[in-house]
């Protein structure tokens, strides 16, 4: 079976090493444009391009597919490079790009998709993110016959994945990219026999995973400690979690919600607590613990005042910076309890 590959993260060229593992012929690689990254913003090919090229598989970087849009001869040159493949499937994964009819067409077997959620619910763009950012107990990955809509396509293979509560979006890739490669695999060999079934997805229960903006970074400390805690999961390692500290921004990263009493302690200890709750600080000291306030800064972490109880982050980032551990943090930087946190700049 010959298989042309479409795809550009990490969690595509876990995939399409895969596929060369188990054997497959692969004739052409599609891939996005190499962009600037790193601190030189120098030109870096995407890790898809780099797998392919490792295996001296051609690759093609049209900026875009369409044979009326603002990049013709892209779309041209890729549509040629396609017929010659004599493909009998096209596999994509987190590609980037919209696929035309006449890619869809292309392949005697059309094209399947590795997408990593239980679709219907986050289609879309950052599916692994947005199911940690809602609180989502199971994801998983669904092998979709693609069609012309956005994750509409019949379903062909599904499979569960439990999203533990300690997970980020970096944990969790990982192992939806190795079930995702497995599963192509899988869907591949039954294709070939005839014996890969096609379900419609269900029109209840659809939910759009946007695309992930740099602005939702910043944290929005009046929010339940719970939900903070998702949104610092969902946003590890992009774009991170932020807040403010006289003009200096600061990544929270690691870190875990308090749910103790006030009364539950030995007197003088600063607890997590629901906001607008006064704390004793230090003897004949009083501390107005209002979301965004910070109640406690030590080596055990800092622990910031929520709407609903409070967070305890144990790895915190400077702007420039490397992630460290609190107590290293605090060692280079003073963030002493009562300091107020602001959302944003």
């Amino acid at each position: 079976m010959n298989v042309i590959f479409a795809g550009t993260p990490e969690f595509a060229s876990v995939a399409l090493q895969r596929l060369l593992d188990a054997g497959f012929r692969v004739p052409l690689v599609l891939t996005q444009p190499d962009r600037p990254a790193g601190r030189g913003m120098k030109l870096q090919a995407s890790p898809v391009k780099q797998c392919a090229q490792a295996h001296g598989i051609p690759v093609s970087q049209p900026r875009s597919l369409r044979l009326d849009g603002k990049y013709p001869e892209d779309a041209a040159q890729a549509q040629a490079a396609i017929a010659a493949a004599q493909a009998d499937v096209m596999v994509v994964a987190a590609y980037g790009l919209i696929l035309p009819q006449w890619v869809l067409d292309a392949p005697a077997r059309g094209c399947l998709n590795i997408h990593a959620s239980l679709l219907p619910r986050w289609r879309g763009a950052a599916p692994i993110h947005r199911a940690i950012e809602a609180g989502d107990a199971e994801t998983g990955v669904t092998i979709m016959q693609m069609d012309a809509g956005l994750d509409t396509g019949d379903m062909c293979l599904v499979e569960r994945l439990p999203i533990g509560p300690t997970d980020t979006t970096a944990s969790l890739h990982d192992r939806l990219a190795t079930l995702g490669g497995r599963m192509i695999v899988e869907a591949l060999e039954m294709s070939a026999c005839g014996g890969l079934a096609r379900t419609p997805q269900p029109a209840e229960g659809v939910t759009y995973a946007h695309k992930i903006e740099k602005a939702e970074s910043w944290i929005d400390w009046k929010l339940p400690a719970a939900v903070i805690d998702q949104r610092v999961r969902a946003f590890t390692p992009f774009p991170g979690a932020a807040s403010q500290w006289q003009g200096e921004t600061i990544k929270f990263w690691e870190g875990r919600p308090e749910a103790r009493e006030p009364g539950a302690a030995d007197a003088g200890t600063v607890l997590a607590a629901d906001a607008g709750t006064v704390l004793a600080a230090d003897a004949g000291t009083v501390l107005a613990a209002d979301a965004g306030t910070v109640l406690a800064a030590d080596a055990a972490g800092v622990v910031v005042a929520c709407g609903e109880g409070a967070m305890r982050f144990t790895q915190l980032q400077r702007a420039g910076g490397k992630r460290l551990a609190a107590g290293d943090f605090l060692h280079g930087f003073a963030l002493p309890a009562g300091a107020q946190l602001e959302a944003a700049p």
